[in-house]
This record gives C-alpha cells, structure tokens and sequence, in this order.
C-alpha cells in the first residue's frame, strides 16, 4: 500500500488537476473516490476533519481542499519539488 493517498469525487476538477499533475511529476499515489463510498468518506473525514477534496495524504501529512499551488508548495516542504 502507498503511503500517498488522494481523495477525490468524480466530476471534480480541481482533484483531476491534482491527479494530472502527480501524474505529470511520476508521483505514485492512490486514489480513494469518496463518492457513494462511506467508508472512503469517514478515512476522508478523520484524516482531515473535513469533507471537500482534492485531500492529499502523504506520509501522515495531510493537504486539505487545495489546488496546484498548494500542492507544489506542500511538495516542496516535503522534498519532492
């Protein structure tokens, strides 16, 4: 199992931004769709004290409801930029 997960529900853009660009850099992750999935919802939920995604989970660190700036940021302060 990966140590990056990234939830997402479908239809949104901002979370296919978020898997085009881990694509892009060869970031391995897994993707968790929340949607019609409450299991998923309540890893989501506990893991980040909200709802909305994208939600990245890497190495224990949690990146909440962003979009590609925040996420090359919180890359960068994890060495991965």
């Amino acid at each position: 199992m990966t140590e990056t997960i990234l939830y997402v529900k479908r239809g949104c853009p901002y979370c296919a931004d978020a898997m085009d660009y881990l694509d892009e850099h060869s970031i391995a992750y897994q993707k968790t769709d929340v949607v019609g999935n409450a299991a998923a919802m309540e890893e989501l939920q506990t893991a980040s004290s909200q709802t909305k995604t994208p939600t990245l989970v890497w190495k224990g660190k949690v990146l909440a409801n962003f979009g590609i700036p925040e996420l090359e940021d919180f890359l960068k302060e994890q060495g991965k930029g």
